[in-house]
């Protein structure tokens, strides 16, 4: 059977979605995929999977994807992030028989992405990219998608999307943001951009950005043309929003408790993660329930919180508060499933703080935290620009070992010195002079000239050793040592 491409392959295959889940870190596994799922959404995107950690680790395909099979979430796209074609193929045909499609992370805007060179930041390798989305779409029994972050300029946006197309993109999800905005800097995504590329491709388009209600969904729909509308932040703060509903925070919380229940296991972090955001609004006011939600250690503890939040919501209820609880800018009460917005001051004065800490690193203009950590460090150099460059790691892109033997990092110096028997200072990984300190009492044992020959295993490694041409004085023939006659040996010597 022919693999389904572009409006095809969205209407047979997605079923038309137009209500999407966007792909959350930590916070977009199965069980909030079935919860938001229950309440409209169309589509959902697994959390971002690191294709160089996918394909090298079993246990991390097992957690993250292949145990969270389920025939109620479906349609599902997994999504990777990557910077090698064969890297990111060789994880996509892993992936390819327990979703839908294979999305490409090209929106991450945040510092572990600049450091591990994926997300927004090869959004300037054009060559790399259309290699990459090529190669996947010629040798994948799926289609490929790519999700983006958009340019400040329209034109070279249009220009980005297009050339995506051509190398065998099949939908394409556009966040109106630049790669800069992100946290307090985040401001109003641009649906201008989102337009112009819906109206540039020929394949269908999700936009993302600026939706916090179901009339978001409506009205960006309508002013941008895209076939559906990918939420984050919205979706985590009200997994109702497809509803167009703004159910108390409570009933959404206790239903995602009893989803995590039924569908285990799910990582307690995650689960406390989306308890913050779901109760964000109500913990500003009971910072004693803020602290104890941060310290439980189980899913019943984080449950046995969020019923004492819920009990002191209907307390306030029962007391007529309902108004008064109306605080700031909130539309509604703080125990209603409502979006967070951050305050404009606030992210006037961080980007004001901002801009003088990168124009002048004097300090005066640093940060509290800069200020304290040069009081312990006169020489410390604040400046980006003038920091050192570390020379990355060849075979995973990590910073190396300045003195390693191997000029690798920590994790790949221990895998060779292992596999080699080796030993490397840098590190501290002495392999080579551990064999050698067991096998020796064993030369010295024996009393003639001849070949010495050892075998063995150790429950530790899962490779064999060969230790040959021990020239020790010796006068019986060359003989095979077992792992018992081994230590035995040595532990009578010793």
């Amino acid at each position: 059977m022919a693999k389904l491409q572009g409006f095809d392959f969205w209407n047979k295959t997605l079923k038309a979605a137009r209500f999407v889940v966007a792909p959350m870190v930590d916070q977009s596994e199965l069980a909030w995929r079935l919860l938001s799922r229950r309440h409209g959404a169309q589509l959902c995107y697994t959390p971002m999977l690191h294709a160089q950690v996918f394909v090298r680790d079993a246990n991390y395909r097992r957690e993250n994807l292949y145990s969270e099979v389920c025939e109620e979430d479906r349609p599902l796209i997994t999504q990777f992030c990557a910077n090698d074609p064969e890297v990111f193929l060789e994880a996509a045909l892993l992936a390819q028989d327990y979703c839908d499609a294979i999305d490409l992370n090209l929106g991450c805007p945040q510092m572990i992405a600049k450091r591990g060179h994926y997300g927004a930041f090869l959004q300037d390798e054009w060559e790399l990219l259309e290699k990459m989305i090529k190669l996947a779409n010629e040798k994948l029994s799926v289609p490929i998608t790519c999700k983006i972050r958009v340019f400040k300029e329209i034109e070279k946006t249009v220009a980005y999307a297009r050339m995506l197309e051509r190398a065998g993109c099949q939908l394409l999800t556009v966040h109106g943001r630049t790669k800069d905005q992100k946290g307090a800097m985040t401001g109003i995504a641009s649906w201008e951009h989102i337009k112009a590329v819906r109206q540039a491709v020929n394949i269908p388009v999700f936009a993302n950005g600026n939706i916090q209600h179901l009339s978001d969904v409506e009205r960006c729909i309508q002013e941008t043309g895209v076939q559906g509308v990918m939420s984050a932040e919205g979706n985590l703060h009200n997994p109702a929003l497809f509803e167009g509903h703004n159910p108390p925070v409570w009933e959404m919380a206790e239903e995602y408790l009893e989803v995590v229940k039924q569908h285990p296991p799910c990582t307690l972090s995650y689960v406390r993660a989306h308890l913050f955001k779901l109760w964000h609004h109500t913990l500003q006011l009971h910072h004693d329930l803020r602290e104890e939600l941060a310290k439980v250690k189980n899913l019943e503890g984080l449950a046995d919180v969020s019923k004492k939040l819920r009990l002191r919501c209907q307390e306030e209820i029962a007391k007529g508060n309902d108004a008064e609880e109306k605080q700031g800018s909130l539309p509604f009460p703080h125990w209603i499933c409502q979006p967070y917005v951050r305050p404009m001051n606030a992210c006037i004065i961080f980007s004001f703080r901002r801009a003088l800490e990168d124009s002048d690193g004097s300090a005066e203009m640093l940060s509290k935290n800069k200020q304290k950590k040069r009081s312990r460090n006169p020489n410390k150099n604040f400046c980006l620009d003038q920091k050192p460059k570390y020379i990355r790691c060849e075979q995973c892109g990590n910073p190396k070992g300045n003195k390693c033997v191997f000029n690798l990092c920590r994790g790949c110096c221990k895998k060779k010195s292992y596999k080699e028997v080796a030993d490397c200072p840098k590190w501290g990984f002495l392999f080579l002079a551990k064999h050698e300190s067991i096998l020796q009492p064993l030369a010295q044992l024996s009393g003639g000239n001849a070949f010495f020959y050892c075998s063995f295993k150790t429950h530790r490694l899962t490779h064999w050793f060969e230790c040959k041409h021990f020239s020790v004085p010796f006068t019986q023939e060359p003989q095979l040592v077992s792992v018992h006659s081994l230590f035995e040996l040595c532990w009578n010597i010793n």
